[in-house]
């Protein structure tokens, strides 16, 4: 076909709306455009869409065009705002970090075109209208998607940003990130969707009323939902606890300089030692954004840390905050990302020398911004980006105990792997379990962008699936307090100056999720697949036979 008798064929309209929906399905991951009521309900329309495509394609190469053009949709424009690092911040030029942006985006939406043609060449010519065979088409559709979307969370370390699971963080589908995690509730979103495909599909043919028998099986896992709202998976711990989010709003392009980074520190440290509303309510945990001293401890001048220990005196308050340590081990130096626990009673030597007691290092790295992966060096040395190359943190490191909690702080990128979060958790407070999950991040790399508010209902996702309040002190958004249920207690206006004194009831207790991790869903998808897999084994025997 040529280039002109393709742009006035159905294949290019086809093409176009897979492109339009893709991106359209870019926005159900976090409010504004789009309400939060309907973040849901767009993103299970505009999967089911892709489901249909998938479902009637005639051949392996259009389920992979189809699933390609709409997982390319969907990055480019959900994951826009890494341009902006690229290039406002990295200095990368501006084509060049457009083109890394659509290579990865590209990258990305393989995984979603290997899920589709798994689910296609398990299903194809076996869609009948018989209800059970409907439902176990809608289950092979499910499990396919939630073992790419799973896969992507996890190879060449994970990117699980824009897992469909995080735009159920409010809903019907909720509650079950208690027992399943992100993955559970993305499983239940792809079934919705391909129910809905296979409806469209039936009601074609005329076997509408059997082809519902999937829809009305999603809508039941919505009722058990609202149900399981009603559960509560924890238990308060200790006695209520007041803490103060602060908010410094430092632009990126000031936060490094070595001509602001006073200036910075100073706005860090006068919104630190801000009175309280209210006489006698001063906060006992103060917490302060990853990297608010951008530079190594021990770079840092003496009577800069003894003047921070000096508001933690006069605020009666422990000051908990994240900077880049160095460490000496064994004859070489050693440097993490980190957040540190300290109060007016702490010597300046203790820090400077890296020898705080609380205190943990980040353990999940972000490539190209804090490691180089092999054969990249080139990339990450065509932009400007300081401190590029870290050491990782122990795996199993003890949540803090500050002020009657177990605080279990995370760094920035590190809530998005909730089989990694929930670690901190395991083991309940009796045992040494977090009671309170802090998260410190500095997404001023991302400018005014919708990674902000897409952070946020990351965060709202983790204190769902642990059942724990989630904190979140940030360099200029989303700042928030997050109850258990992950409903959004308090929030601070992105790229404004502040504080946030939010009154926190640590929590206790074991959701099924912490303690069964993501094993449980990803034998479910297993099984399921296999029992799709087995008839067609079983036909192609008597065949031969």
């Amino acid at each position: 076909m040529n280039p002109r008798s393709y742009l006035h064929s159905p294949i290019a309209l086809r093409h176009a709306l897979l492109l339009i929906v893709g991106a359209l399905h870019s926005l159900a991951f976090a409010p504004y455009p789009l309400p939060a009521w309907a973040l849901p309900y767009v993103q299970i329309a505009c999967l089911a869409f892709l489901a249909r495509h998938t479902l009637q394609a005639e051949s392996a190469r259009n389920v992979a065009r189809h699933a390609g053009l709409f997982g390319f949709a969907q990055f480019s424009a959900g994951l826009y705002w890494l341009t902006i690092s690229m290039h406002q911040y990295g200095g990368m030029p501006l084509l060049m970090a457009i083109a890394a942006l659509l290579l990865f985006a590209a990258a990305l939406s393989l995984f979603g075109v290997l899920a589709c043609l798994l689910a296609w060449r398990l299903l194809r010519d076996r869609i009948r209208p018989e209800p059970v065979a409907v439902i176990l088409a809608a289950l092979a559709w499910a499990s396919c998607w939630t073992l790419g979307e799973w896969l992507r969370g996890t190879l060449f370390t994970g990117f699980p940003w824009l897992n469909i699971g995080y735009a159920h963080v409010e809903g019907v589908l909720a509650p079950w990130a208690a027992l399943s995690g992100v993955y559970g509730v993305a499983w239940l979103a792809a079934f919705a969707s391909a129910a809905i495909a296979l409806l469209i599909l039936g009601r074609k043919t005329g076997h509408d009323v059997q082809s519902a028998s999937a829809l009305a099986l999603s809508l039941a896992t919505g009722l058990a939902g609202m149900g399981l709202s009603y559960i509560s998976w924890s238990s308060p711990y200790g006695e209520p606890v007041l803490i103060r989010l602060v908010q410094g709003n430092i632009s990126q392009a000031e936060k490094f300089d070595p001509a602001h980074i006073e200036q910075g520190i100073r706005d860090y440290m006068m919104l630190t030692r801000l009175a309280p509303k209210e006489t006698g309510q001063e906060p006992a945990l103060t917490v302060l954004p990853e990297t608010v001293v951008p530079l190594l401890q021990d770079r840092v001048p003496p009577e800069v840390w003894e003047h921070w220990i000096n508001i933690a005196r006069e605020r009666d308050t422990t000051l908990l905050m994240g900077l880049p340590l160095r460490d000496r081990i064994d004859g070489r130096d050693r440097y993490t990302n980190s957040t540190v626990a300290f109060d007016g009673n702490t010597q300046v030597d203790d820090i400077i020398n890296a020898r705080l007691p609380l205190r943990y290092d980040k353990v999940h790295l972000v490539p190209f911004g804090e490691f180089i992966p092999t054969g990249f060096r080139w990339f990450v040395e065509m932009m400007s980006i300081p401190l590029g190359d870290f050491n990782r943190g122990a795996p199993q490191q003890p949540p803090m105990p500050i002020a009657g909690q177990m605080v279990a702080s995370n760094i920035c990128y590190e809530d998005v792997f909730g089989e990694e979060i929930i670690q901190s958790v395991r083991g309940d407070t009796g045992h040494g379990g977090a009671s309170i999950l802090v998260n410190v991040s500095n997404l001023a790399w991302f400018g005014e962008s919708w990674a902000l508010r897409q952070h946020l209902q990351i965060s709202r996702m983790r204190a769902l699936e642990t059942a724990r309040p989630m904190l979140r002190a940030t360099n200029t958004g989303m700042t928030a307090a997050i109850a258990p249920d992950g409903t959004v207690r308090a929030v601070l206006q992105a790229h404004v100056k502040g504080v946030l004194d939010v009154e926190v009831q640590g929590t206790s207790g074991i959701t099924p999720y912490v303690r069964w991790a993501n094993t449980p869903v990803l034998l479910w998808c297993a099984l399921l697949i296999a029992v799709t897999i087995w008839p067609s084994r079983s036909r192609s025997s008597k065949r031969s036979a």
